[in-house]
């Protein structure tokens, strides 16, 4: 998908930062606890088990560091809204490098404190103007990180889903965030102005190519909360079974979010 026109949302870096690391902190935390039967547990993304996860986990920090290491793009020639469009490249070898950093750190929370260290000793060193060239394209180091906090966000959810009461807790800053730009992608997808997407506290989009709603109660209105627009944004959940549950209200002829979902593959 080429570059869009849309207006970028900003993100404060010293926000997006502590969010990252709020979220990761909640994550090891979680993961200090998990004996060697949670660790096997599967999860709900193919095959993967727990400890596997966790694995695929790190590597969404320590992209930040791959990617630092490598030589700086001449010119940035891709947005933040372009990142959710190429999540899905390169899966197979993503799955692979994850399971073998599994049976390579069996100490996981060693593993997960190394990243955390070196990422952060990056951080303190590089402007967040310091372009990195990401499967999206070139991006600023603190674009960069806001895809991180949905990264965060999803895989946190996927380990409470597959551990019965972990309960690992969600960063306030980082969660919004993750809607925030999962929203904002679902607009790219989905431009026009017909239909409002409410996801509060955090976020309120137009979309859906239609007659424009300029005044009084929106024609059509889709609500629900953060966690389960992560869920459909990402495929964790279907549309109609979370209408079914009551999980998301729609209104309108214009309301049927569908077609343009899952935004992340």
């Amino acid at each position: 998908m080429p570059p869009t026109k849309k207006r970028i949302r900003s993100y404060d870096p010293a926000r997006i930062r502590a969010a990252v690391f709020g979220q990761w902190g909640n994550l090891r935390e979680a993961v200090r606890g998990l004996d060697d039967r949670q660790l096997a547990l599967p999860t709900r993304l193919g095959d993967w088990t727990v400890r596997e996860l966790i694995a695929h986990t790190g590597m969404a920090l320590s992209a930040v560091s791959r990617l630092l290491d490598r030589p700086e793009p001449a010119r940035q020639d891709a947005r933040l809204l372009d990142w959710p469009f190429a999540t899905s490249a390169g899966s197979a070898a993503i799955a692979d490098r994850a399971r073998l950093l599994a049976e390579q750190h069996p100490d996981l929370d060693a593993h997960l404190a190394g990243i955390e260290r070196d990422l952060a000793a990056r951080l303190d060193t590089h402007p967040g103007t310091r372009l990195l060239p990401t499967g999206a394209g070139a991006l600023p180091l603190a674009d960069y990180l806001v895809t991180r906090t949905v990264e965060l966000v999803v895989h946190t959810d996927d380990l409470n889903a597959a551990v019965p009461g972990l309960g690992v807790p969600y960063d306030r800053q980082a969660l919004a965030a993750c809607v925030r730009l999962l929203a904002d992608a679902l607009a790219v997808r989905a431009p026009g102005g017909t239909t409002e997407v409410r996801i509060p506290p955090y976020a309120v989009v137009q979309c859906v190519e239609g007659p424009r709603h300029t005044r009084g109660t929106p024609p059509n209105v889709v609500e629900t909360d953060p966690l389960t627009w992560v869920r459909l944004a990402t495929g964790r959940t279907a549309w109609r079974d979370a209408l079914a549950a009551a999980e998301v209200s729609a209104s309108g002829e214009r309301a049927d979010l569908e077609p343009y979902l899952p935004l992340l593959t």
